[in-house]
């Protein structure tokens, strides 16, 4: 590659007189397809259809309906497959929380975007509060299934080692003794 240096500004000035007798300007760069909701080809500043808006506000509102249900989760979430249910909704709420992000971020509705985070953060609380004990990070240390009651013999339930002592019985007091009715002989 050793030769003549090359002279810029000529092969520049070349460029800019072919340009000019081609024409005019430069060609426009073709329309690039949009955010979905946009339709391809439409400029950043054309309006969005009332369509994609309304989904935008289902899903946001959606997530926002879950993810006020899920502290007022009616079953007990201790162990086992409540707690799995507890989690596969606290789950689905962030994946709703998240359409309702991806939905308002390609039409352009920060209010709804700021609502749809809000959800998938407040998702994220609501479920690792119930998954970090299991995982040991907490004092209190919660397991993923429930305990198993001990299994039965195989003669049956076995019987309580300790007889409980037999309960003494006193005769009646004159003080707690019915007291004679009408018209009977005593």
């Amino acid at each position: 590659m050793s030769g003549p240096p090359r002279d810029w500004d000529r092969e520049l000035a070349d460029i800019d007189k072919a340009i000019a007798k081609q024409g005019g300007t430069p060609a426009q760069p073709a329309p690039v397809a949009g955010p979905p909701g946009r339709g391809p080809g439409l400029p950043a500043g054309a309006p969005v259809r009332r369509r994609a808006v309304a989904v935008t506000w289902f899903w946001v509102l959606l997530a926002l309906a879950l993810a006020a249900a899920l502290p007022l989760w009616p079953y007990e979430r201790s162990c086992g497959l409540r707690l799995m249910f507890f989690m596969g909704a606290t789950a689905v709420t962030a994946l709703i929380g998240l359409l309702g992000a991806l939905a308002s971020w390609s039409n352009r509705r920060g209010f709804a975007h700021v609502l749809s985070l809000a959800v998938i953060l407040w998702a994220a609380v609501i479920g690792l509060r119930e998954a970090l004990p299991r995982m040991g990070y907490a004092k209190a240390v919660r397991t993923w299934t429930c305990e198993a009651a001990p299994a039965p013999g195989p003669a049956g339930p076995q019987a309580p080692t300790t007889q409980p002592a037999p309960a003494t019985q006193q005769p009646p007091t004159p003080q707690s003794a019915p007291a004679p009715q009408r018209g009977t002989p005593e």
